[in-house]
């Protein structure tokens, strides 16, 4: 099979639907994110648009993310007992990394590369701040 840039929409959902398989075989992520996610289609489709809009920023697109992913990481964190550490951010970029690798080639896979380091950075960074301003009960 030879590997191709990531280009379209279909694109991206192979890679998100891709990554997120191995994340819920993973022993450390999977309790985590299987505890979570109830609806796993739903959850697709919107990281789906997540990262289309974040590649593609500069396309005409149908759909447009609509979130904010740093408030939702803080309340997963704070649901379960402010255990998200670094260890979990280093398991989800390896395989994201290693599941762009795998799938793809090119500019834009890249580009994915660089922006979940500085994503995985930003949410940790930010969470562990959350915990520090957030009143213990």
């Amino acid at each position: 099979m030879t590997k191709t840039d990531i280009d379209t929409r279909a694109d991206v959902h192979k890679l998100v639907s891709t990554f997120y398989e191995k994340v819920r075989k993973d022993d450390v992520l999977g309790p985590f994110f299987n505890r979570v996610i109830t609806d796993w289609d739903s959850h697709i489709e919107h990281l789906t648009t997540f990262w289309e809009t974040s590649l593609f920023m500069t396309r005409k697109l149908e759909k447009k993310y609509q979130g904010n992913p740093l408030e939702v990481h803080v309340k997963v964190d704070k649901e379960n007992n402010n255990t998200i550490s670094e260890l979990h951010f280093g398991i989800w970029l390896n395989l994201w990394l290693q599941t762009i690798d795998e799938l793809f080639v090119g500019d834009v896979a890249e580009n994915a590369k660089r922006r979940a380091r500085k994503m995985g950075t930003f949410l940790y960074l930010n969470i562990f701040q959350a915990r520090q301003t957030t009143p213990k009960s």
